[in-house]
């Protein structure tokens, strides 16, 4: 493999310039040092920064400004950015939000590259990678100041420029990188974005060779707050090494390495002793124990004999004392009638919604139900808008597949990046769904189809491309619609929700197993316990059933009857997570009774896909959600997936000159 070629930041005349700048800077922040109480002994403030901002979202009210320094300790240099009280008081975020996104003392050892944005128009901004591969929310700069942070970044540690990108500044890289593979995991082409070259990033579009695949035990771990890694929508930029390195650790969704394992573990665990957590804990311990002993329990769930579990403070043979209503049959053809008016607009969407969450869809009307959920059709919308708004749209999608249909085989010998989209694109769908009546068989032009709609949208969302994962999210909806354009369309909206799954910095995946935690700890506090003594608090194990939504764990029906149920946001619009304690909880016994280490856990989790009762599962996570009310509301960060997409901006920006 050929080794990354760096450059020392020297070779740039902008930040020659930019030593004298950062040394005056460094001289004005030293005086203040004196004056302030908040820094430990023998600590020396080397830079400070105010007005850096972090944008959770796309509103402007919401926008959190705080202080940034670099504070020197021995020969250690360390990070802090803090947010500022009592800022903008009509904004929608609350003090305990902002708390969320405090960076506290990041060793920048744990720092595995800083990335800076200079766009021609709007703030400069960075984003810190840790060692592991996460990422903070971007820091905005309002007034300047990103070539003195880094030149006095530089003063203090071993920073160098990657040849590949003159934005991406690797951080005490001493020798080239060794290209590390997950290599327990089911899918190929993924390695983990902090231990591969950035000059390699095409050797990644093939297979990786099988003695490349190495288990790293060693890896460092990053001592950052989660609570910050976790929340906070970094924007996009399209032709980018590092988000192409991330799409291919999201390709190996399927299973997690101790390598990943041990480079999380430290940001949850001390994550998990922030304010934040401790609250939760208060929660938990004040949810009133419910008890019941109904529920039939599988052997697989059943503790060994002699094992010694701590009880579950909310026991499924309880909850029947906050159970909704019981599963009904699929909402049919003929009862969907009584839910439109005579121009077929949907009277009270709030009782279809929860009728549907009860029951699920009769297949013959998911056709028609399927596009309200996902909101390709408003509720309010006619039989006439409905079917102009289908003949529209297929013109629409006509014109954007014409786009790469039209590409000539010269054009494409030009065009690195469709090449290498159609490509995956290519590999991926011959994969997905073939035992499926279907998509079986050669030649099987709904197989064509599938990607056709994957590369028609890799143009209509240049920011966000192809990811793999994402033909196991179309394949039902093609099923379903029948239809290309109707197909496209409804991916599109479904995509509005989740494509912060497939986000470079794997913001949509951190956010969500960060709320998982949260909701664990709140839900099941011995079990939590368990995972945080066996380092399993990353919840990695968990990474397939969020990324394409639960696809994998059950068969091809329930999969669609699980999605639709999730489509009607009752009683939450993240009751995946709910989902998830939920099947944790039925098997805690056997987790805990065989004392399984994360690696035993990762074998035991995939191995329950075919085996999991839906009905079961669902009623179970209602209950979870019911009981855990608003505690469980707040362990859930703003922004986190599948959040409804914001009114007035896109979800993935792009900031810069860059191609698809």
């Amino acid at each position: 493999m050929q080794e990354t070629e760096l450059h020392d930041l020297s070779d740039d005349a902008d930040y020659a310039a930019s030593q004298i700048h950062g040394s005056v800077y460094m001289t004005r922040s030293d005086g203040n040092k004196a004056s302030s109480s908040a820094e430990p002994e023998g600590a020396e403030l080397v830079y400070l920064k105010d007005n850096v901002t972090i944008h959770p979202t796309q509103f402007a009210s919401e926008r959190i400004s705080g202080r940034l320094k670099l504070i020197k300790q021995g020969s250690s240099l360390f990070m802090n950015w803090i947010p500022y009280k009592g800022q903008n008081s009509d904004a929608r975020l609350s003090e305990k939000d902002k708390n969320l996104y405090t960076i506290r003392d990041i060793s920048f050892s744990d720092v595995r590259s800083i990335r800076r944005h200079t766009p021609t128009l709007g703030w400069q901004y960075i984003i810190i990678v840790m060692s592991s591969g996460l990422a903070f929310p971007s820091l905005y700069f309002y007034s300047g100041g990103v070539k003195e942070f880094l030149a006095t970044v530089k003063q203090h540690i071993f920073l160098m420029r990657s040849a590949e990108d003159a934005n991406v500044f690797l951080v005490n890289d001493f020798e080239s990188p060794l290209q590390r593979t997950l290599s327990s995991l089911e899918l190929p082409r993924a390695v983990s974005v902090s231990n591969v070259p950035l000059a390699s990033t095409s050797t990644l579009l093939g297979e990786l060779p099988s003695n490349e695949s190495q288990d790293i035990s060693h890896a460092n771990t990053a001592g950052a707050n989660s609570s910050a890694l976790y929340n906070g929508r970094a924007r996009q930029k399209v032709h980018d090494p590092a988000r192409d390195l991330s799409i291919h650790v999201l390709e190996k969704f399927s299973l997690v390495t101790r390598f990943a394992r041990e480079t999380t573990s430290q940001l949850f665990r001390e994550g998990l002793n922030n304010g934040f957590v401790g609250a939760n804990e208060r929660r938990a311990r004040n949810l009133s124990s419910v008890d019941f002993s109904n529920e039939p329990v599988n052997e697989a769930e059943k503790a060994p004999k002699g094992a010694d579990t701590l009880p579950d403070p909310i026991e499924f043979s309880k909850m029947t004392l906050v159970w909704g209503q019981p599963r009904q049959a699929p909402l049919g053809l003929t009862e969907w009638a009584t839910y439109l008016d005579s121009e077929g607009r949907v009277m009270d969407s709030k009782a279809m919604r929860k009728r549907i969450f009860y029951g699920g869809v009769d297949h013959l009307l998911r056709k028609e139900a399927w596009p309200f959920l996902l909101g390709y059709h408003a509720y309010d919308s006619t039989y006439a808008e409905r079917d102009y708004l289908k003949c529209v749209k297929k013109i629409e999608y006509e014109t954007i597949k014409c786009q790469w249909k039209t590409i000539s085989a010269e054009q494409a010998k030009r065009f690195t990046k469709f090449r290498e989209r159609k490509g995956l694109i290519g590999k991926d769908v011959v994969r997905t769904d073939r035992s499926f009546p279907y998509y079986e068989g050669d030649d099987n032009v709904n197989i064509n189809c599938l990607r056709d709609i994957l590369l028609t949208y890799s143009f209509y969302n240049f920011d966000l491309g192809y990811c793999q994962g994402m033909s196991d999210l179309l394949s039902p909806i093609l099923f379903v619609m029948e239809d290309e354009a109707e197909s496209f369309w409804c991916f599109v909206a479904l995509m509005e929700r989740l494509g912060p799954n497939f986000n470079r910095d794997q913001n949509g995946m951190h956010s969500q197993l960060f709320a998982l935690t949260k909701l664990v700890e709140l839900l099941d506090g011995p079990l939590h316990n368990y995972f945080k003594q066996n380092d399993c608090l990353n919840y990695f194990f968990c990474f397939r059933w969020l990324l394409i939504q639960f696809k994998r764990e059950f068969e091809y029906e329930s999969v669609m009857c699980l999605w639709e149920v999730l489509w009607t946001h009752h009683p939450s619009e993240h009751l995946h997570l709910y989902l998830c304690v939920a099947i944790l909880k039925r098997y805690r016994n056997k987790i805990m009774g065989e004392q399984m280490d994360f690696d035993t856990l990762l074998k035991f989790i995939n191995g329950l896909s075919g085996q999991i009762d839906l009905n079961s599962i669902i009623r179970d996570a209602e209950a979870l959600c019911i009981c855990a009310g608003e505690n469980g509301a707040a362990s859930i960060p703003p922004g986190t997936p599948p959040s409804l997409p914001l009114d007035d901006g896109l979800l993935y920006p792009q900031l810069e000159d860059d191609v698809l």
